[in-house]
C-alpha cells in the first residue's frame, strides 16, 4: 500500500484528504508541520508527498526543498495561493504538481496517481499476489481461477481491500473504513455478512476454495502464494 506522506496544519482539510486516499486503497501519514514532517522522513519511506504551502512552522516551499534533499520524492502542493508566481515556484522548486485550495479530493487522489505513474513509483494498485486471483483494478473487475467473479460494489471493495495485502490481517473496522466509509449505518456485522457472500461466490468458482481466512477476535486476511 503506497504510502503518502500529508503535511497541513488544517484538521479539517487533512481529515477529508486522509479520508480519500484511504478509499482508493492508500496509507496516508499526517504531519502538522514541517518540523514533524522531517522527522518522519527521517527514519520511515513515503511513495509521495502532499504539502500545504502555509505551514506555522516552515514554509512549504522551503519544505520541499529539505524533503527532497538526498532523495528521490514527489510532492504536490496544497494552497490556498493561486497567483502564477507562486504556482511557477513550487514548480520551479521540484514540485511535480499544484493544487489549489478549496479542491476537490477525489481530484487531488486522481493527480497523485498521475505523478505516482508519471515517476515511475510504487504502483496506485498494488497487484494482486493471492493465489488464483487476477485484479483489474482500473476496470475494478476480479478474476478467480480464470472466471469473473460477479460482485456487488461492497463485496469488489471488500476482496479488492484484502487482495491489496495478502496474507495480512485486516480488522472489522479497518475494512468498514476502506470499504462502508461512506455507509455510516453500517455495523461490523455488515463486514461479516459480505464475506459469507463472498465465499459463496468463490466456492460456485471451486468448491474445494476458501482463500479467505477468519482470524477470530482479530478480523480477515487472503492466502498469499
Amino acid at each position: 500500500m503506497p504510502r503518502i506522506l500529508l503535511v497541513e496544519d488544517e484538521p479539517a482539510i487533512a481529515d477529508t484528504v486522509q479520508y480519500a486516499l484511504r478509499a482508493e486503497g492508500f496509507e496516508p501519514v499526517h504531519c502538522l508541520t514541517g518540523g514533524e514532517a522531517l522527522r518522519r522522513v527521517a527514519t520511515e519511506d513515503f511513495a509521495l508527498a502532499v504539502l500545504d504551502v502555509g505551514l506555522p512552522d516552515i514554509g512549504g516551499f522551503a519544505l520541499c526543498r529539505e524533503l527532497r534533499r538526498g532523495r528521490e520524492l514527489p510532492v504536490i502542493f496544497l494552497t490556498a495561493q493561486g497567483a502564477e508566481a507562486d504556482r511557477i515556484l513550487g514548480l520551479e522548486i521540484g514540485a511535480d504538481d499544484y493544487v489549489t485550495k478549496p479542491f476537490s479530493p477525489r481530484e487531488l487522489v486522481a493527480r497523485v496517481r498521475v505523478v505516482l505513474r508519471r515517476a515511475g513509483g510504487a504502483a496506485t494498485e498494488p497487484p494482486a499476489a493471492a493465489a488464483g486471483f487476477d485484479h483489474d483494478a482500473d476496470g475494478k473487475r476480479i478474476r478467480f481461477r480464470g472466471q469473473p467473479l460477479d460482485l456487488t460494489r461492497y463485496e469488489y471493495g471488500l476482496l479488492a481491500a484484502l487482495l491489496q495485502r495478502p496474507g495480512a490481517v485486516l480488522s472489522r473496522a479497518q475494512l468498514m473504513d476502506r470499504v462502508w466509509g461512506d455507509a455510516l449505518d453500517s455495523g461490523d456485522r455488515t463486514v461479516d455478512t459480505h464475506i459469507k457472500t463472498l465465499r459463496a461466490k468463490l466456492r460456485e468458482v471451486d468448491a474445494t476454495a476458501d482463500p479467505v481466512r477468519t482470524h477470530r477476535g482479530l478480523g480477515y486476511s487472503i492466502d498469499a502464494r
